[in-house]
C-alpha cells in the first residue's frame, strides 16, 4: 500500500476493530480517518479538531462506534466514528497531558499522564473511578491481561507495575524493582504468559508471570538505538506466540523471534525518523501492519508479502525433505544378471553369494564392495550360561589318555 500523507506528526494510530478504517492523531491537533481496501487503494474519511493541542492517543470502544482521543489538552473526547464529530468532552481529566489511553472492558478506560498519574474511567460518568500515583515519572504504554483483570504499566521511571481494576486500594498489587532505564512499551507473548518490555537502551525486558513480577528474567540486546513501540503478530501466522514486532528510533520496523532470538528481517523503514507507534488492524488479527514516525507519513505494510514468503519456503523444505527421506527408504535393485542366493549354513558361517561368470565382471564394476563381517556361531538360545566352578581348570582331553 502506498504511503497516507497526513501533514503533520503523528503521535498515535487506532484501528476500527471490524472495519478497514484507520484512525490517527496528529501533533496540530487534528484526528484523521482513512478507509483503505485490499489493493492498498486509500480515501480520507473524516477529519476534525477537538482541540487546537496535540492529539497523543488514540483508542476505539469495542465495537469501533466511538474513538476516545486526548493528549495535551488534558481532556478526553468521544467521537462518534459514523458522523466524525465530537459526541462529548471530558475536560480537565488530568492535570497534566494524557500520554496513554486504552480501553480495557467494554466500561471501563485507563489513562496515564506524564506524572505518572494513572485513572480508571467509566465512559457513561464523568467523574474517574479511581486513580494511582505510584509512579514519579510519566506513563509510556498500557498491557491489559483480561484473565486475571490486571493493567500492566510502563513509566519512564523505570518500573513495571500491576493494577488489579477490580480491587478499590490506590495502590499496585505489585511493582519491578527499577530497571535503571526508561520503559517506554509493552507487549506480551506465549499467550500472555511473558510479558516484553522496550527500553530506552534498545534492550528487551522479559518478565514472567509465573516468576513475579519483582525483575526481568532475561535482558535481550541487539536494538541500536531505543524500542519505542511494541505489537505481536496475527495468531494466524505460526510462530506469534514468539514473535513480535518492534519499532525503533533508528527508523525500522523490525520482526524479532524471541526463545530462540532471531531477527528475522525488517518489514518496514521510515528512514531517519524515529518510529512512535505500531499496530495491526482488524484488532491485531488483520492484514496491514501500521507504523507511524515523524516523517509525516503513515505507512501501511502488508504481513502477508513479509511473512507468507517465508512460510512458503519452508513448505518447499519441507517437501523436498519428505521426498529424499521416501527416496533413502527404497532398497536398492541388484544388476541385471546376477543371481544373489542366501544358504543357511548347518555350522552357522555367513552366507553365500554366487554370480554367474559372464556377468562377473559386469557385477564388480557397477555394484559397491561389500564389508566382511565376522560371522557369529549359532547358539542355543535355550541353553542357560554356566558359571565355571571355583576350582575348575580347562584340560585337553588327551591329556587324561596316557593314564
Amino acid at each position: 500500500m502506498p504511503d497516507i500523507p497526513v501533514g503533520s506528526q503523528i503521535f498515535d494510530l487506532a484501528f476500527h476493530p471490524t472495519h478497514s478504517t484507520v484512525y490517527t492523531g496528529l501533533l496540530n491537533g487534528k484526528v484523521k480517518a482513512f478507509r483503505y481496501d485490499e489493493q492498498g487503494q486509500h480515501e480520507e474519511s473524516f477529519v476534525l479538531r477537538p482541540s487546537k493541542r496535540s492529539c497523543r492517543c488514540l483508542d476505539t470502544s469495542e465495537d469501533g462506534s466511538r474513538l476516545w482521543a486526548t493528549g495535551k489538552a488534558k481532556a478526553i473526547f468521544t467521537i462518534d466514528t459514523a458522523t466524525g464529530t465530537v459526541s462529548e468532552t471530558r475536560k480537565n481529566a488530568h492535570d497534566s497531558p494524557v500520554n496513554r489511553i486504552k480501553r480495557l472492558m467494554p466500561q471501563m478506560l485507563g489513562t496515564g499522564d506524564d506524572d505518572g498519574v494513572i485513572k480508571l474511567w467509566d465512559p457513561r460518568k464523568s467523574d474517574p473511578i479511581r486513580g494511582y500515583t505510584h509512579h514519579y515519572d510519566f506513563i509510556s504504554d498500557f498491557l491489559w491481561l483480561d484473565d486475571k483483570k490486571q493493567l500492566i504499566t510502563t513509566s519512564g521511571d523505570g518500573t513495571l507495575s500491576v493494577i488489579d481494576v477490580r480491587g478499590k486500594k490506590l495502590e499496585p498489587v505489585a511493582q519491578s524493582e527499577d530497571q535503571e532505564d526508561e520503559l517506554l512499551s509493552i507487549v506480551a507473548i506465549r499467550s500472555g504468559s511473558k510479558v516484553v518490555v522496550g527500553t530506552q537502551t534498545g534492550i528487551l525486558s522479559v518478565f514472567n508471570r509465573s516468576h513475579g513480577w519483582g525483575d526481568c528474567v532475561d535482558r535481550i540486546p541487539g536494538h541500536p538505538q531505543s524500542i519505542d513501540a511494541l505489537c505481536t503478530l496475527p495468531s494466524s501466522y505460526p510462530s506469534s506466540h514468539s514473535t513480535i514486532l518492534t519499532g525503533s528510533s533508528d527508523g525500522l520496523l523490525r520482526a524479532v523471534q524471541l526463545f530462540p532470538t532471531k531477527l528475522l528481517g525488517v518489514v518496514a523503514d521510515h528512514g531517519s525518523f524515529p518510529i512512535e507507534r505500531i499496530a495491526v488492524d482488524l484488532g491485531g488479527e488483520g492484514r496491514w501492519v501500521g507504523s507511524a514516525g515523524h516523517d509525516d507519513t503513515l505507512k501501511m505494510t502488508d504481513l502477508r508479502a513479509v511473512f507468507e514468503d517465508e512460510e512458503d519456503e519452508e513448505a518447499v523444505n519441507e517437501a523436498e525433505n519428505a521426498q529424499i527421506f521416501q527416496a533413502s527408504d527404497i532398497d536398492p535393485q541388484e544388476p541385471d544378471g546376477a543371481v544373489v542366493e542366501a544358504q543357511a549354513s548347518p555350522e552357522g558361517t555367513a552366507a553365500i553369494i554366487e554370480a554367474s561368470d559372464c556377468d562377473k565382471d559386469v557385477l564388480d564394476s557397477h555394484s559397491p564392495k561389500e564389508k566382511k563381517r565376522k560371522s557369529k556361531s549359532s547358539k542355543n538360545a535355550l541353553a542357560g550360561k554356566t558359571k565355571k566352578a571355583r576350582n575348575q581348570i580347562d584340560a585337553d582331553p588327551s591329556f587324561f589318555k596316557g593314564l
